[in-house]
C-alpha cells in the first residue's frame, strides 16, 4: 500500500522528572529531509531522533519538534542554595552596620530573594537516562504520523487507479479508431482525386500506396502496446508496500511521452480529442504522484 508525503503526529511520554512531546509534521519533497528542534540540553540526542524516524519515514520534508516540561515532574521539592542565601545575610548586616540599623536580616527578606529557593525535580537526573523515553515520545508521533500517511495513501490510491482506468478506455477507443481512420482516408482521398480529375481513372495501384504510405506513418500499434504495459506496471507499483512515488513519477513520463507521439503522429479529430482528454487526465494524476512516498 502507498504512502502519502503529509501528515502529522504527536506523542507523549511521561517520565519522573517532567513529560516529553513530540510533534511530527511531514509535508512533499523529493528526498527525506528531517529537521529537529528539542531543548539544547538534549541536542546531543538529536541523531537518534533521526535515525527512529527515518527508520519509517523515507521521503518527504520532517519537521520533528520535542518539547520537555519540566514543571510536569512529580515529587518536585524546592532547593535551598545555601551559601546565596548566606551572600544575601551577610550583605544585610553589613549595610545595617553602615546605616546603623540594629535588627538582623529577617529571614522572610532572605527567603524571598532570586536563586536562594529553587523548585527542582527530587534528586538530579543524567540527560542520557532520558534518552529511551525521548525516543518513546518520538516514536508515538512517528507511529501516528505513518498511520496517517497510509490513511492518505490509499485514497491517493483509489484516485490514481479511477484515472488510469479512464485513460486506458480512451487508449482502446484510440486503438479501435485507428484503422477506421485510414479507410475514411482513403475515402475522401479517393473523392477528392475524383473531383480534380474530373472523371477521369485513377491508378487504384497509386491510392493504395498513398493510402498504404499514411497507415504506416500513422501507425501507433507500438505506442499503445507500450502504453498498456506502462498501465499494469503502474498498478503493480500501487500495490508495494515499500515508497514508490520516484517510480510512480518516472512512470507518468513515460506514458505521457507515449501518448505525445501518439498525437503527433494522428490526424484524426476524433483520436486527436482523445488524446487531449488523456492529457489532462495524466497531468491530474501526475500532481497526485508527487504527494506519494
Amino acid at each position: 500500500m502507498i504512502k502519502s508525503m503529509t501528515g502529522f503526529g504527536k506523542g507523549e511520554s511521561v517520565t519522573p522528572n517532567g513529560v516529553f512531546t513530540a510533534e511530527i509534521r511531514s509535508v512533499n519533497h523529493r528526498y527525506c529531509e528531517i529537521s529537529v528542534r528539542m531543548p539544547r540540553i538534549f541536542y546531543l540526542f538529536e541523531n537518534d531522533v533521526k535515525r527512529l524516524a527515518s527508520s519509517v519515514l523515507k521521503r518527504g520534508k520532517i519537521d520533528i519538534s520535542v518539547q520537555w516540561d519540566e514543571k510536569s515532574a512529580v515529587n518536585s521539592v524546592p532547593v535551598l542554595d545555601m551559601d546565596l542565601a548566606r551572600g544575601y545575610y551577610d550583605a544585610y548586616n553589613r549595610l545595617s552596620k553602615e546605616l546603623n540599623l540594629p535588627q538582623d536580616a529577617p529571614l522572610s527578606l532572605i527567603m524571598t530573594q532570586k536563586g536562594v529557593i529553587k523548585e527542582m525535580s527530587s534528586g538530579t537526573f543524567d540527560e542520557n537516562e532520558l534518552l529511551p523515553q525521548i525516543l518513546e515520545a518520538v516514536q508515538v508521533a512517528v507511529n501516528a504520523l505513518d498511520a496517517m500517511r497510509l490513511r492518505e495513501g490509499g485514497a491517493l490510491a483509489d484516485d490514481l487507479i479511477g484515472r488510469r482506468k479512464q485513460i486506458a478506455d480512451w487508449s482502446s477507443q484510440i486503438g479501435d479508431r485507428t484503422p477506421l481512420a485510414v479507410s475514411e482516408y482513403r475515402q475522401k482521398l479517393k473523392a477528392r482525386l475524383d473531383q480534380l480529375l474530373e472523371g477521369a481513372e485513377i491508378d487504384d495501384s497509386r491510392l493504395a500506396q498513398e493510402v498504404a504510405l499514411l497507415a504506416d506513418r500513422c501507425d501507433i500499434t507500438e505506442e499503445l502496446v507500450r502504453l498498456a504495459s506502462h498501465f499494469n506496471q503502474f498498478d503493480e507499483a500501487l500495490k508495494i508496500s515499500e515508497p514508490v512515488g520516484r517510480k510512480l513519477d518516472f512512470m507518468m513520463q513515460e506514458m505521457n511521452r507515449e501518448v505525445n507521439t501518439i498525437g503527433s503522429k494522428s490526424n484524426d479529430a476524433f483520436i486527436t480529442s482523445l488524446v487531449i482528454q488523456i492529457k489532462a487526465e495524466m497531468e491530474k494524476m501526475r500532481e497526485q504522484v508527487q504527494n506519494i512516498e
